[in-house]
């Protein structure tokens, strides 16, 4: 039986943190003050091409691991532009004839209405 899709993303995230995490370790080489300066330059504004070059590394294989563990268990990975240009779209139902304002025959805003022509009084 194949996995719901958030089964599968939830997998792929926990396995990107934790190699993100490990790839941090292994580039401090074992020294906690390497470690915690890495650990402090990352930031919510940080890119990814001011992440460690190990991290960049580990979030690389992250992603193709999920694609990868998205297609194979049956999921269509795709651009959304193919996508969308691939699927018709469906007719109009609305009348391009219509008159499009409903307010035609009235006044502006705040003066006293007054019905559309051939109206009673």
């Amino acid at each position: 039986m194949t996995q719901s899709a958030t089964d599968i993303v939830r997998d792929v995230i926990n396995a990107a943190v934790v190699d993100a995490i490990v790839a941090l370790k292994d580039a401090s080489q074992g020294l906690p003050n390497a470690l915690m300066r890495d650990l402090a330059a990352i930031h919510a504004n940080t890119a990814f091409g001011d992440l460690p070059l190990a991290v960049q590394k580990a979030v690389a294989f992250s992603v193709r691991d999920a694609f990868s563990k998205l297609q194979k268990n049956g999921y269509v990975v795709a651009e959304a532009k193919s996508v969308l240009s691939a699927a018709p779209r469906p007719a109009s139902r609305v009348d391009p004839d219509r008159d499009r304002n409903p307010r035609r025959g009235f006044k502006k805003p705040g003066g006293p209405r007054t019905p559309p022509s051939g109206g009673r009084r």
